[in-house]
């Protein structure tokens, strides 16, 4: 990112208002919320932004987007260069394209999957940014080294250099936060193709009833509101690197479409005449035990094949001995230098139990926690003292009637607790553990606000 970014949200749901400032403020200079799209443009005018990410339905009309339109004219009226990316919780083709051709630089569903807002955004860093829904190269990523001399690591960089030089189609598999799209993206650059797009594509946040428009394209006047050509993703692709990432939570409907594009090499856009033919690298990634969803019928066994010529495991953190400090001291400077902290060290008490830490949340946990220490720091050391306590917290067996014996048996201590422990065994899925625990996203994020986790 070439310079720190304001981000200006605004939405007349608090929930919402809390879920970009938790998901974005690791990433931005500031997060600004505004709740009364009214005072918007009195902001812009006294404060400097960079991006506004803007509702598109507000209490005065809840589904057709013109509302959030009204506001859209209203930014780029005054303030013409303005990157503005669009939410709704209504995903519709025709909003995103009337949104779009009007001058937004980007569109996204709620609920949205964290990366792909938080890749949206920072592509806005450049107003020249190429949206997001034509090809996603998020800044942050692109800017990352593999990192890690581990006997692991080692293996997947061979096997990185080995599987670059062709066309072979790669499946990368491992936990959360354990690098695919850094993976993914030096397989690109180490290719044939690197001088040529690299396009990804978030599998598990595109809507159903985008899956076709985004991935295929269509024609001018195919649908109310195309008001001109869009040739996909996959065919932006060309010639290139396609990302298929989180495909394991793609439904069966919409795997039998890929399968025949992948298959045919050509696809169809909606309300075109016949297919077009594509020339694309495909790279997949997937924290899903995929051989289980075959195996049970969740994933196409003729899909599951067609993507992983060659299979790449991505190693836990956990598992990397050494690579942990380099991360570490990797991280460190990366963020002081973000923040003009200089001078700032970690101490070798933190780095002997960082060493020995588990890192459920794997590279990203540990970027975060350590821009978090860099943020918190008051003297010469970084300070990792709420990962420490996040961590410290004495954990019941599971059928024991009995509280940790140096813990009072609190509400706020068990509900912190149980949705620590939700966020672990789902690897940080904010979505899945709201489910498990039977609460809506908003009331999810308000509680990991009000717990700091």
């Amino acid at each position: 990112m070439s310079k720190p970014m304001r981000v200006l949200v605004v939405d007349d749901n608090q929930d919402i208002l809390i879920a970009c400032r938790l998901c974005l403020k690791p990433y931005v200079a500031d997060v600004m919320t505004l709740a009364n799209p009214t005072e918007l443009l009195g902001v812009l005018k006294v404060n400097q932004v960079d991006v506004v990410l803007l509702d598109m339905n507000f209490t005065r009309d809840a589904s057709s987007g013109e509302e959030g339109i009204f506001y859209l004219k209203q930014i780029l009226a005054a303030h013409p260069k303005m990157p503005v990316v669009m939410m709704t919780a209504y995903a519709d083709v025709n909003l995103a394209v009337k949104a779009m051709h009007l001058g937004a630089k980007d569109f996204i569903a709620k609920p949205w999957d964290n990366q792909h807002l938080i890749d949206a955004v920072l592509l806005m860093s450049d107003s020249t940014a190429v949206p997001t829904n034509a090809a996603k190269a998020p800044a942050h990523e692109l800017s990352t080294p593999l990192i890690g001399d581990s006997a692991p690591m080692q293996a997947v960089k061979q096997l990185i250099e080995k599987v670059a030089q062709s066309d072979a189609n790669v499946l990368i598999l491992g936990e959360s936060g354990t690098g695919k799209e850094v993976v993914a993206q030096h397989i690109h650059q180490l290719s044939s193709r690197r001088d040529k797009r690299f396009v990804g594509v978030d599998m598990g946040t595109l809507p159903d009833n985008l899956f076709e428009s985004e991935l295929f394209g269509y024609k001018k006047g195919s649908f109310t509101g195309a008001m001109q050509d869009s040739p996909g993703r996959m065919a932006a692709a060309d010639k290139g690197t396609l990302f298929l990432d989180e495909l394991g939570n793609l439904p069966l409907p919409q795997q039998g479409k890929l399968l025949s594009a992948l298959q045919n090499r050509a696809v169809t856009a909606i309300g075109a005449q016949g297919p077009v033919a594509i020339d694309i690298r495909l790279i997949s990634a997937t924290n899903e035990n995929l051989y289980h969803q075959v195996a049970t019928g969740a994933f196409r066994q003729d899909l599951f094949y067609r993507i992983n010529t060659v299979e790449i495991q991505l190693p836990p953190l956990r598992e990397r001995g050494n690579d942990i400090n380099v991360l570490l001291d990797w991280y460190a400077q990366r963020y002081t230098a973000r923040y003009g902290r200089t001078g700032l060290k970690i101490k070798d008490s933190d780095r002997n139990w960082l060493g020995n830490y588990r890192w459920p949340g794997n590279v990203r946990e540990l970027a975060h926690s350590v821009e978090r220490a860099v943020v918190l720091a008051d003297s010469t050391y970084l300070d990792f003292t709420q990962l420490a306590q996040q961590s410290a917290m004495p954990a019941t067996e599971p059928h024991s009637k009995e509280a940790p014996s140096d813990t009072p048996f609190l509400l706020d201590y068990v509900e912190r607790k149980t949705i620590q422990q939700a966020l672990q065994f789902y690897q940080g899925n904010v979505s899945h553990a709201a489910k498990a625990l039977g609460l809506t996203r908003g009331a999810m994020y308000r509680r990991m606000e009000k717990y700091n986790l």
